[in-house]
């Protein structure tokens, strides 16, 4: 899979997600071939680029819920982008509540994420710097509406961190609780997470002040997607990479928090292949649901099961996911099944 910009796409290539428009309706499947309307069609989208298959690369597996992921990404960002663009032109002179459009974005939210009974494989789409803060408004309000479920958050709290998701990237206190009640916390969330971003950048954190529960998740969910998202100014950080940074900083990110997202999303889950420290490459085998950065696996080097909890391996540890997938390997997955794991 390899991402090509939208003036680089020839007819022929065939697509790695699916394409939707702003409705949720289905433009291009995946796999399929790109014809020169489809090329016209993906640039008056005012997509940046697309990611494709190689020649002879197979589709790669989605779920059903990954498929739909995507789908609510689709249109969901397209609905953030003309709220907030509208919100940010509000004349002054305007009073009352001004926020009717977020509070239905906050309801799908909430209703599609936030009562979810499975970990989520939380894909990242590129983004643009035009694009770039309405796509991050969607997916730190996912996170937090996963986050709060995970916490067992009361549904005000919960709400209030969507809602401050959404609207924090406007860095207008006074606007946002323009858009918001008065009585709710979400001013205080986004005012709060950007002490504890603040803080991060400057090394030190202001101990005074009782952060409140859901801008202690805002500010994890906001890091995290910082971190992971694709961008065409900088790579991404693995969700591994990405973790260790949270778990390091403790001072600065709620432990609770922070396992609210572990339980939330899918990190290193089977099938995920990895580099050690000792310099081998090996696959996840069986997620450590307790400690998520110490799973089974299985190393490409001589076939060993290596348990990452277990004492003997105290000294093995996982650096990163692996950035591409050149290291293939060939596995006997009856063996393993008759050993009892799941592949």
């Amino acid at each position: 899979m390899q991402f090509k910009r939208t003036e680089d796409l020839k007819t022929g290539m065939r697509l790695a997600r699916p394409i939707y428009n702003r409705d949720g309706v289905l433009l291009y499947e995946r796999n399929s071939k790109l014809t020169t309307q489809g090329i016209v069609s993906i640039r008056n989208f005012g997509l940046i680029g697309i990611y494709i298959l190689e020649p002879a690369e197979p589709v790669p597996p989605m779920t059903p819920e990954d498929i739909e992921f995507e789908r609510f990404q689709s249109v969901s960002v397209f609905a953030i982008k003309e709220e907030l663009d509208r919100i940010k032109g509000l004349e002054k002179s305007e009073k009352g509540r001004t926020g009717a459009k977020i509070e239905v974005i906050v309801a799908n939210i909430t209703k599609s994420y936030g009562h979810m009974d499975k970990k989520l494989n939380f894909i990242q789409n590129l983004r643009s710097p035009e694009d770039y803060i309405y796509k991050h408004a969607l997916n730190v309000a996912i996170l937090c509406a996963m986050m709060g479920n995970q916490m067992n958050l009361k549904v005000d709290v919960r709400t209030d961190a969507v809602r401050a998701a959404l609207l924090c990237g406007l860095h207008n206190y006074e606007l946002i609780d323009k858009v918001c009640s008065p009585s709710s916390n979400v001013k205080r969330y986004c005012q709060q997470s950007d002490m504890i971003l603040k803080g991060i950048e400057e090394d030190r954190l202001d101990y005074t002040t009782k952060f409140k529960r859901g801008a202690q998740v805002l500010s994890v969910a906001r890091i995290f997607d910082n971190m992971t998202a694709m961008s065409v100014e900088r790579p991404p950080e693995s969700e591994v990479a990405t973790l260790k940074y949270l778990l390091e900083k403790k001072d600065f990110y709620s432990e609770d928090a922070v396992n609210a997202l572990i339980r939330s999303i899918n990190i290193l889950n089977p099938g995920v292949c990895v580099e050690l420290n000792t310099g081998d490459k090996a696959l996840v085998l069986a997620e450590n649901t307790q400690d998520v950065l110490n799973p089974m696996v299985l190393s490409f080097s001589d076939n060993t099961i290596i348990d990452l909890s277990s004492r003997a391996y105290a000294d093995v540890e996982i650096v990163d996911v692996m950035k591409t997938m050149d290291n293939r390997h060939v596995m006997d997955t009856e063996m393993l099944r008759k050993q009892g794991f799941n592949v």
